[in-house]
């Protein structure tokens, strides 16, 4: 049996049934029923597949752009914490910066939208670098802006 809609054919197969979307250049969320099992299938721009670079981004593009200040403690000198969190913030498309303290810890700062600099706060608070052990993690300063204030994600020695 073929059902067509506007988005697409569902077509059912004896006890088995699937839903073909038509093609429409774009990628739209889509959900299936299947018996005792609902698969929620996401399209890699919603779900972060794909990572593109928040710089120059500012909230009239529909974003909220928030900045948050940070300081790690633990054993995160001598590490390569720093490098491995601004290959994070890179990979994450957040800006800010990081730096060692001299009472052994680690801060900084993260730019960007709202969703990409939490995923950033949580991956500061459980993961680091692969040597790294993270006791305790402090956000703070945390504020709506209206631009970003940084181009990259730096190293500040």
């Amino acid at each position: 049996m073929h059902q067509e809609t506007e988005a697409g054919v569902f077509v059912s197969e004896g006890d088995k049934s699937r839903f073909a979307p038509k093609s429409s250049g774009r990628r739209v969320r889509m959900c299936a029923y299947l018996p005792g099992l609902t698969i929620l299938v996401f399209s890699l721009s919603s779900f972060g597949g794909v990572v593109r670079s928040t710089a120059g981004l500012t909230m009239a593009e529909g974003h909220t752009l928030m900045s948050v200040d940070y300081e790690i403690f633990g054993k995160v000198q001598g590490v390569f914490f720093r490098k491995y969190t601004q290959a994070e913030g890179k990979r994450l498309g957040v800006v800010g910066w990081v730096q060692n303290t001299d009472q052994g810890t680690v801060q900084g700062q993260i730019q960007g939208p709202t969703v990409q600099v939490r995923v950033m706060q949580e991956w500061l608070k459980t993961k680091g670098s692969p040597k790294s052990r993270i006791d305790k993690a402090k956000f703070h300063n945390e504020r709506v802006i209206p631009k970003l204030e940084y181009k990259d994600f730096q190293i500040v020695k």
